[in-house]
């Protein structure tokens, strides 16, 4: 483990979950990064990269892990991600402006070193939930972390 315990990036997501009993059920995806990761859940208003006083609560232990002293070596990119609504440009350029929010708040109320942390945009082109075109699916609106190394 990276970090100590509780941190929402210390225990490595490698994309499925492991069933907790023997019975035959498919692997749950919680990420579509390969690398050590968390997926935090992070709603906007529809349209809007403005973070809510909810989305604040959901980063303030991401904020607090990221400042430890135990992850202080490691670097993290905060991947923006869509739905399929609406036009897959206007999509990238929200998930962009939600990754940038988010990097920005943990820079700012948790004076992580901003060189730590890269943000990017990703649309709707990696979905959690794969979903036809204009539909709305909340899992699929989300910000993910990830560990990108020294």
């Amino acid at each position: 483990s990276v970090a100590g315990p509780g941190a929402p990036v210390a225990s490595p997501t490698t994309g499925t979950s492991r069933p907790s009993t023997a019975a035959a059920r498919a692997p749950v995806r919680e990420t579509t990064s390969e690398a050590p990761s968390a997926s935090i859940t992070v709603m906007f208003a529809t349209g809007s990269a403005m973070l809510t006083p909810e989305a604040e609560r959901a980063l303030a232990p991401l904020g607090r892990a990221l400042a430890s002293q135990e992850l202080a070596g490691y670097r993290f990119r905060i991947e923006g991600h869509t739905d399929t609504v609406g036009d897959a440009g206007v999509n990238q350029a929200l998930s962009e402006r939600r990754a940038a929010a988010v990097r920005e708040y943990l820079v700012n109320k948790f004076r992580v070193s901003p060189q730590r942390l890269e943000a990017i945009g990703l649309g709707e082109t990696q979905l959690l939930v794969p979903t036809p075109p204009q539909t709305p699916n909340a899992r699929n609106r989300r910000v993910q972390v990830v560990n990108i190394g020294s």
